[in-house]
């Protein structure tokens, strides 16, 4: 009698166990996402950035006034500003802006259509890698200024030529990108794709690049660097009026006319395409990987 009496008793204990263990099971497996307040968001993501370019200018002006060049070599914020107001008045800032994002965001797409398959080629075939593996590993750090003078060559003054140059040095990035995500992926997840009859192109598709995904998007973090820089130095080096006037254009210009306040104005342009770029498309996808992997969970 007493037997049973604590065998019930022990009974309640371990259903109240079992039940406080899938709570916390699902407590740690639900993802608690909360939107920050917009005073958190200022504070934290805007304030920073806003005082760090507040400094700059600040030395940059207290180097001026200190006259450490002259402003023929140091031009002063406010002559900057003044030729940037110039071009928006003249209505060229935006149709310069836009001949250089359009140039490299086409030529970005062409190398993710050309280095996405072969990543994936070079990742899953073992001859394929052995042979031109290093190849890629040697074309990525070959500098991209390399490729101006025989696109040149071969192709003349046009945007054909700056397409090749973009080509040329963002596809081996985006595909090595891809390879790296690719070694990266556990072996038990390809065995269970396998056994679930995910082979070939279904198991690239389904399998391998979900799993390869966060170095895949470095390989595109890169690739679109790569993209960037390439296509100034091809603008910069190849400049001709029927390539119409965009960013290293205008950077070339500002050089030959010995123009400072427009060299630094180009120079800043440039480094905002590329920052702006990076905070729109890249960062974005980036939260989002991160956030459906648990990654990125705020309490």
């Amino acid at each position: 009698m007493a037997s049973t009496e604590t065998t019930e008793a022990v009974e309640p204990v371990k259903t109240d166990d079992l039940a406080g263990l899938e709570a916390g099971l699902d407590a740690l497996d639900s993802v608690q996402i909360r939107r920050a307040p917009v005073r958190e968001v200022l504070l934290k993501k805007v304030l920073p950035p806003a005082l760090a370019v507040a400094l700059v200018l600040v030395v940059w002006q207290l180097l001026v006034v200190a006259k450490v060049a002259d402003e023929g070599k140091l031009p002063s914020p406010g002559a900057v500003w003044d030729s940037l107001s110039d071009m928006w008045l003249q209505g060229t800032l935006l149709e310069v802006l836009w001949t250089s994002v359009s140039r490299a965001l086409l030529g970005f797409l062409l190398a993710l259509a050309i280095g996405t398959p072969l990543g994936l080629l070079v990742a899953r075939v073992g001859a394929v890698r052995a042979a031109i593996g290093p190849i890629l590993s040697g074309l990525q750090s070959l500098p991209s200024v390399a490729w101006v003078a025989p696109a040149v060559l071969w192709l003349g003054l046009n945007d054909s030529m700056m397409y090749a140059v973009i080509l040329l040095g963002a596809v081996p990035s985006i595909a090595n990108g891809l390879v790296a995500g690719v070694d990266q992926v556990p072996p038990l997840f390809l065995r269970a794709g396998r056994t679930l009859g995910a082979t070939g192109l279904k198991g690239a598709w389904h399998i391998v690049m979900p799993a390869a995904l966060p170095g895949y998007l470095a390989g595109l973090k890169q690739g679109w660097a790569f993209s960037w820089r390439s296509l100034m130095a091809a603008e910069i080096i190849a400049s001709s009026p029927d390539l119409g006037l965009g960013l290293g254009q205008l950077l070339e210009n500002g050089r030959n006319n010995f123009d400072m306040p427009g060299i630094f104005l180009a120079i800043i342009l440039i480094l905002l395409v590329g920052v702006a770029i990076d905070l729109l498309i890249f960062s974005p996808l980036e939260r989002a990987v991160l956030r459906r992997r648990g990654l990125l969970v705020k309490a």
